[in-house]
């Protein structure tokens, strides 16, 4: 497919002035209605598929760890952190997205990937750097996924246990088989060829996200008014001995910035907001569909992530736990929380491919232009299947992506500790991803000039953010080394 495309790209720069309305790349044939003058698939994305897109990768695994977050904040620093990340996030997401295109108004070039924008503003240092960081975090954020379905699995299994033995069996199991069936599922969805063919599985996913999201809000609702009362405090979970009630002073410090991590984390989305665009049809221009998209997706997840972490937090005040679902118990009515548990496995199939699939593009296209004669890398045989119909299997795709998905279930199969390593996924991607590369991206192409209040303002926000990503990262990694103790 891509050698396809290359030679279409080829054929169109040489009949680019070609008068022939009946040559197939001449932008007023019929053919053009297929594909566009780049010589890639029509771009065919709408706002709503965007905004599909961004729930999809933003309504993930990180909500459920919010209500623990809130405990650790409190009643006044939780939501202020949430709304201040919420509102970085769409500010940068927007300077982001003005950034799709590069180059002067005479001859503008367009950034596909978050790398090519890096390259054609930044150089390419900060583009090696800018790859270094974004696939190491798409990386992790697969192995956080892979944890994440794993444990709503085992609870799936657990509840139905308990209940057949009427508590008497402890139940306990590993986690081990369930990851490596969510990994078989993901081997399967990976031979997806491209992102812009994923637009049916978001759609899937964000229901899912939004059917776990309600039930675990209802649910917090439910025991905050068996309670009688809302629990937690102003200033979240109590200094005290740590095997009593609350937590000594060091570990309410490491709490807190482990806390910002996982806020942080549960906003992330900017390493593949280029990707998404760059399925947006136009006019209009790309970035104003993107803004609209951005703002309904981001003003949706913050209303939820607010009910959800401040309601989880009023059900079970200092005691929340890591995982929201985890904390209800195996009640009566636990069907309940088995919907819910599915509700995240099926997003989180989905939102795998959503973060995996800009990584994988990213490996094929390097190694096709490094070996461009190679068949193994780039020729594809076609391969007839019932209902789908021809499926183009290229054999170094199935090979590398298999090998991939193997690899980021083998990691987490070691690394058990949900809400840790969401902290750290968080921290490693918030200030490089979502602030500072797109901060001096839109710096350069709007040509700012140092010293202004303009540039002031970009670099003071920038600073900030690189501050809480230092503390989000120790308070993860702290610990993460207290749950290896055990």
């Amino acid at each position: 497919m891509e050698e396809r495309r290359d030679k279409r790209q080829r054929q169109y720069l040489q009949i680019e002035k070609s008068s022939d309305e009946t040559h197939p790349f001449n932008p007023y044939s019929a053919y053009s209605d297929r594909f566009n003058i780049d010589g890639r698939l029509k771009r065919s994305g709408i706002v709503w598929t965007a905004t599909s897109h961004i729930i999809t990768a933003v309504i993930g695994s990180g909500v459920l760890s919010l209500a623990w977050a809130v405990a650790q904040l409190g009643w006044v620093a939780g939501p202020i952190a949430m709304v201040f990340f919420a509102l970085i996030t769409f500010y940068t997401s927007d300077l982001l997205s003005q950034c799709c295109w590069s180059g002067d108004p005479t001859a503008r070039t367009r950034n596909h990937t978050y790398m090519d924008a890096v390259k054609s503003n930044l150089g390419g240092r900060k583009e090696m750097l800018c790859g270094t960081i974004q696939y190491l975090s798409l990386f992790g954020v697969a192995i956080g996924y892979t944890i994440a379905a794993s444990t709503s699995m085992m609870a799936i299994k657990k509840t139905s246990c308990i209940h057949k033995s009427r508590g008497k069996d402890p139940c306990k199991m590993s986690s081990n088989l369930y990851m490596i069936g969510f990994g078989i599922i993901e081997v399967i969805l990976s031979q997806i060829p491209d992102f812009n063919q994923l637009w049916w599985l978001s759609i899937v996913a964000a229901i899912m996200s939004f059917t776990y999201s309600v039930i675990g809000l209802g649910l917090g609702i439910t025991k905050t008014v068996e309670n009688g009362s809302f629990k937690g405090s102003l200033m979240g979970v109590s200094i005290g001995e740590a095997s009593i009630e609350g937590v000594t002073l060091m570990q309410k410090i490491w709490r807190i910035m482990e806390a910002l991590g996982a806020i942080a984390f549960a906003y992330s989305y900017s390493v593949i907001l280029l990707e998404i665009q760059d399925t947006l049809k136009c006019p209009p221009e790309e970035y104003k569909t993107m803004r609209k998209a951005t703002s309904i997706s981001i003003t949706v997840t913050t209303v939820f992530y607010m009910l959800c972490g401040c309601m989880g937090y009023a059900a079970f005040g200092d005691k929340a736990p890591g995982n929201l679902l985890t904390g209800f118990g195996y009640f009566s009515a636990y069907w309940v929380l088995d919907i819910a548990n599915v509700a995240i496995v099926v997003h989180l199939i989905g939102a795998y491919q959503v973060y995996c699939q800009p990584l994988f593009a990213f490996v094929e296209n390097w190694s096709k232009n490094k070996w461009r004669n190679s068949d193994f890398i780039g020729k594809e045989c076609e391969l007839p299947i019932p209902i789908y119909g021809c499926y183009e299997l290229n054999l170094f795709r199935l090979i590398w992506r298999t090998v991939f998905v193997v690899a980021t279930t083998a990691i987490a199969s070691l690394l058990p500790f949900f809400k840790d390593v969401v902290g750290i996924l968080g921290a490693l991607g918030f200030w490089p991803l979502t602030v500072y590369f797109p901060v001096e991206m839109f710096i350069v192409e709007k040509k700012i000039e140092r010293w202004t209040s303009e540039w002031l303002g970009l670099q003071i926000l920038s600073l900030a953010c690189l501050l809480i990503t230092i503390v989000a990262a120790f308070g993860s990694i702290a610990g993460v080394l207290i749950d290896l103790k055990t």
